[in-house]
C-alpha cells in the first residue's frame, strides 16, 4: 500500500496584519514633524489588494512607504508580496503612489515553480490548482527536498508551504 504524499505551495498575505501595520505608520506619521500639514495618507482597498500612499510631494510618499514596510516587517508580513507602482504627480505639487499586495501565485510564476522542479528531476509531480500549488510524491523526502529547493529559490514572492500530508 504505497500512498502519496503532498503538501500545498501558497503565496498568502494576511490583511488584518496588514490593516494593523497601517494603523501604526499613521500614527507614526501623525507624530513626525516632517510630516506636519502634509495631508498624508495611506488607504487600502481589500477588494482590490492596493494600498495608496499620498501625500504632498515624492519624498514624503517614499517616507511613507519607508514606515509601511517598517511596520509590516515587524509582522513577519512578507515585503516580497507588496510591489510598488510608478508614482504619479497630482495637482497642486502632491504625489500619490499605489502599492499592489500579492495574494496567491501568479501564472507565471507557478510555471516558473513547475520548471524549477522539473530542471531537478525530483519524483514529485506538481500541479497547479488557481493561486496556489499542490506537490505531490510517493516519498516524503522528495517533498522535503522540493520544500529546500522552493525555500532557496527566488521567484519574486514568498512562499509558504501549507496542508503537508
Amino acid at each position: 500500500m504505497a500512498s502519496d504524499f503532498s503538501f500545498d505551495v501558497v503565496s498568502k498575505v494576511d490583511f488584518n496584519l496588514v490593516d494593523e501595520s497601517i494603523a501604526n505608520a499613521l500614527k507614526e506619521i501623525a507624530n513626525r514633524y516632517d510630516f506636519k500639514d502634509t495631508k498624508s495618507d495611506i488607504a487600502f482597498d481589500k477588494k482590490a489588494s492596493t494600498i495608496l500612499l499620498s501625500s504632498s510631494d515624492e519624498y514624503k510618499v517614499k517616507a511613507l512607504f519607508d514606515a509601511l514596510l517598517t511596520r509590516l516587517s515587524k509582522r513577519n508580513i512578507p515585503l516580497k508580496n507588496f510591489q510598488p507602482q510608478k508614482m504619479e504627480n497630482a495637482l497642486g505639487g502632491a504625489a500619490k503612489q499605489i502599492v499592489k499586495v500579492q495574494q496567491g501565485i501568479p501564472q507565471d510564476k507557478a510555471k516558473e515553480i513547475v520548471k524549477c522542479v522539473k530542471d531537478n528531476k525530483l519524483k514529485a509531480t506538481v500541479a497547479i490548482q488557481g493561486d496556489a500549488l499542490r506537490v505531490t510524491s510517493r516519498s516524503k523526502d522528495e517533498l522535503q527536498t522540493a520544500m529546500t529547493l522552493l525555500r532557496g529559490g527566488d521567484f519574486g514572492i514568498t512562499l509558504q508551504f501549507d496542508n503537508f500530508r
